[in-house]
């Protein structure tokens, strides 16, 4: 995530449960001040009528509008930097009042490119110019009072949200007080009792969430685009409803592959539960899955895990500790993945500046995230490290957006970015497939050997749990907005087609009938905080499309699943020159300097899985899969 709605310097993983980072630190504080200087004054030196409407007029005012968003951009985040480490109420002050401004400078460069949208310019200032009009996920139109109302609503969304709590077994409980249930619990009243329960904090949101739509709608066309949907999918360096079609094509790569695990993981449910709570055929009851949103399905691999053969020969959590990793040698063994590959190791700052571990005297925020502070060469990461597998994999995640970041650098400041909004998420997840791998670990002396074919289908089954599982559900949030924002989906039609898509995609239904008033949606932190998500269902295509490019590169004969590029120059080479592009060339550039290919292309999944799909499809012989629409 980079420059949407505020300066974002953190780039943060998708973890369980909750995808993004600088959007959902935001305080109470933070959104107040945002409504209370989000109106442009009229006396703006940024007024595009300084500017003539000429070719040399928008090349200046692009000029301009860089110098102004690279200085406040750095100034933003040392100040974001020091909140996010050091909450008081002086740093979350700091915070609001800088955020507010960055974002009152982009509502009026949004609009004073829009000015230019009819002049011949040259290339890259045409893309600089939509990269400014795109820069804003919500954009107010230009009326009195307009950008108040929206910062107004937005405010309520987000602060609905992140204080929401509903009463279970007598007691107000937390979202990740009822998310840990639910991970756990094998019990199906128990699951129905919290995916419900946190469902009723969302009805309040409805009349709100529509009256943002329709602002932010015209707010969009006034910036040439046909709605905020539109505007989101013209980030993709296409046509937006050629992206759709682009997203639909990516998704039929998948399907039958996850068709065949929905299959399986269901068939397991019903034996564990019997047919009056989990059917042998047809959807699945979505609080089965151990994930509020049954986004990603790892917490239930003890249902589902294979009947024999289920089990690893070593837990990762406890190789660590046997070979005394502390936090600091969990980031160093990440930073020697990407150093292996050629590229530079991290500067000294790096490690003067970043918080790898919880601070003992002061609150701070521990979401792991990336950081870009002065779009040059002061970068971090933010992490309360432990000693586990998932931290393990986290460092050589955010690891990746560091190097991106830095790879970029000497970019123009509005092209210091991802190819698009799915690479930056992918460069970790990318790495993180390599470091899963046993071979990775016995590379790097945390194995003595690697485990045979024996332990394939559990180690292949856990990662589509997560990865795969992901798909429909990265796909169909946005699915459901773009009907939102386009007026196919009325304000009275909300909650039913939110359901109708988790349908159509996922193959599951809630539990029980949902009530008249349900607002299912806002259940999930990007609806009413306004985060697109398509990045991530590009992210999960994109990492394993990176990942075989670059084992056929290195040569790697062997299962894909196996391959790890630890010590591949030569892959790092070709994987520099796509992060030094960063978003100054469309993304089929980016993807063809690395890849060779200049297509989105899922394949590479069907590639990765094969084996276990092998075994799914005899797992599921006999059986009826699929489900009705």
């Amino acid at each position: 995530m980079k420059r949407a709605l505020m300066t974002a310097a953190a780039v943060c993983a998708l973890t369980v449960g909750t995808a993004g980072c600088a959007t959902t630190e935001r305080s109470a504080e933070n959104a107040a001040l945002i409504e209370a200087a989000a109106d442009v004054p009229d006396d703006s030196p940024a007024r595009p009528e300084g500017f003539p409407a000429d070719a040399a007029g928008a090349t200046a005012f692009v000029a301009d509008a860089e110098t102004r968003l690279a200085a406040l951009s750095e100034e933003a985040g040392r100040i974001q930097w020091t909140r996010a480490t050091n909450i008081t109420f002086d740093t979350m002050w700091l915070e609001s009042r800088i955020n507010a401004e960055y974002t009152e400078l982009q509502v009026q460069l949004a609009n004073g490119a829009a000015r230019f949208n009819d002049v011949e310019v040259p290339v890259d200032v045409r893309r600089k110019l939509n990269l400014l009009r795109l820069g804003i996920v919500l954009p107010a139109p230009n009326r009195p009072g307009a950008a108040g109302e929206l910062a107004d609503i937005t405010t309520r969304l987000d602060s609905t949200y992140a204080t929401g709590k509903f009463e279970y077994q007598g007691r107000q409980i937390t979202l990740d007080e009822a998310s840990a249930m639910l991970a756990t619990s094998r019990d199906p009243a128990q699951t129905r009792a919290l995916y419900e329960g946190w469902r009723t904090i969302s009805p309040v949101m409805a009349a709100d969430y529509a009256r943002m739509v329709a602002i932010a709608n015209e707010g969009a066309t006034e910036l040439g685009f046909a709605d905020t949907g539109a505007m989101w999918r013209s980030g993709y360096d296409m046509d937006p409803d050629a992206f759709a079609a682009e997203t639909d094509r990516l998704w039929a790569q998948v399907k039958p592959f996850y068709e065949n695990l929905h299959c399986y993981v269901r068939s397991r449910l019903n034996e564990r539960y019997g047919d009056a709570v989990q059917p042998a055929t047809g959807p699945i009851r979505a609080d089965l899955l151990g994930n509020m949103w049954s986004q990603q399905w790892g917490n239930i691999y003890d249902v589902v895990a294979p009947t024999t053969g289920g089990a690893s020969s070593y837990d990762m959590t406890e190789r660590l500790v046997a070979n005394n990793y502390d936090a600091r040698k969990m980031v160093e063994t990440g930073e020697g993945f990407y150093v292996s590959l050629g590229l530079p190791e991290l500067p000294e700052t790096f490690w003067e500046r970043s918080q790898i571990t919880r601070p003992r005297d002061r609150e701070v925020v521990c979401h792991a995230s990336a950081w870009d502070i002065d779009n040059r060469d002061d970068i971090r990461i933010k992490m309360c490290t432990e000693v586990n597998a998932e931290d393990f994999y986290t460092v050589h995640h955010e690891l990746g957006h560091n190097y991106y970041q830095r790879a970029y650098k000497d970019q123009p400041f509005l092209f210091k970015n991802g190819a698009n909004d799915g690479f930056h998420e992918a460069i970790g997840d990318f790495v993180g497939l390599s470091a899963l791998t046993p071979t990775y670990l016995n590379q790097i002396g945390l194995l003595e050997s690697v485990p045979g074919e024996a332990e394939e289908i559990p180690f292949l089954l856990k990662m589509a749990l997560d990865k795969i599982a992901f798909m429909p559900f990265g796909l169909m949030v946005d699915r459901w907005r773009w009907g939102v924002f386009n007026g196919e989906t009325s304000p009275a039609e909300y909650n039913d087609a939110w359901s109708a898509n988790m349908l159509r995609y996922q193959g599951l239904v809630p539990p029980g009938p949902r009530p008249a008033n349900a607002f299912d949606p806002g259940a999930k932190y990007h609806i009413p905080g306004n985060t697109p998500y398509t990045r991530y269902f590009l992210a999960h295509i994109y990492q394993f499309q990176f990942h075989r490019a670059a084992c056929q590169q290195a040569g790697w004969t062997g299962p894909l699943h196996r391959c790890s590029v630890y010590g591949n120059t030569e892959v790092g080479a070709r994987f520099n020159a796509m992060m030094e592009m960063g978003q100054s060339r469309p993304w089929p550039e980016a993807m063809q300097a690395f890849t060779g290919q200049r297509e989105n292309d899922a394949s590479a999944v069907a590639d990765y899985f094969a084996p276990l799909n092998t075994w799914l499809t005899a797992q599921n012989r006999g059986r009826d899969c699929g489900w009705e629409v």
